[in-house]
């Protein structure tokens, strides 16, 4: 059994130049959008992705950021001092020092869960994106350079008005509430 053939349409010689022609007449009126980027710097969004920065003094070393990362590009180094104590009689602490912290942007895939899982807020994005090097191994930064991108991280967006308090600082005013309510009472026996 022959199966017949769908019928062929019959085309106009140069139709497809013409069509590439109009896409091209139709396109030179628009108006440019083209960025003049090393002469112009281009306004990013408020979220975007630059480099990590890191706030050192936020940092406790507790390794979450270098477990967490699924590209094992967070090298961190540490060692433990001894505080004395406190007060007299109290014992003394030990805690942990930041030597090293390094990041490897040729492997980070900037998907955000160290910054994320950071329970000390010592990580934050950055909208830096010019830190290009000639050579692989120079994008490994020391924690010298993530501080000094820290200081262009741009301010948190403002809290919405109508927003509902967070629980910490609801409960943390109540307590404060009552503390003060107790000390404005008169005590008993005084006048």
């Amino acid at each position: 059994m022959a199966e017949s053939l769908p019928p062929t349409r019959s085309r106009i010689p140069g139709s497809g130049l013409a069509k590439g022609l109009a896409v091209t007449l139709r396109t030179m009126t628009r108006k440019h959008v083209t960025d003049q980027y090393p002469d112009v710097l281009p306004e990013l969004p408020p979220r975007s992705r630059g480099v990590i920065g890191l706030f050192e003094e936020n940092c406790t070393v507790c390794m979450l950021c270098a477990r967490e990362c699924p590209d094992w590009c967070i090298y961190i180094d540490s060692h433990k001092e001894t505080v004395p104590p406190a007060a007299p009689g109290g014992r003394e602490r030990s805690r942990n020092v930041l030597d090293r912290f390094a990041i490897d942007f040729s492997l980070c895939m900037y998907c955000g869960i160290c910054i994320e899982v950071c329970p000390f807020d010592a990580l934050f994005w950055s909208p830096e994106f010019e830190y290009a090097e000639t050579d692989i191994r120079d994008l490994t930064h020391e924690r010298d350079k993530l501080r000094e991108w820290m200081w262009t991280v741009p301010a948190p967006p403002a809290l919405d008005p109508g927003a509902e308090e967070p629980k910490e600082i609801a409960a943390a005013r109540k307590t404060a509430e009552k503390l003060a309510a107790a000390q404005a009472e008169p005590r008993e026996g005084e006048s």
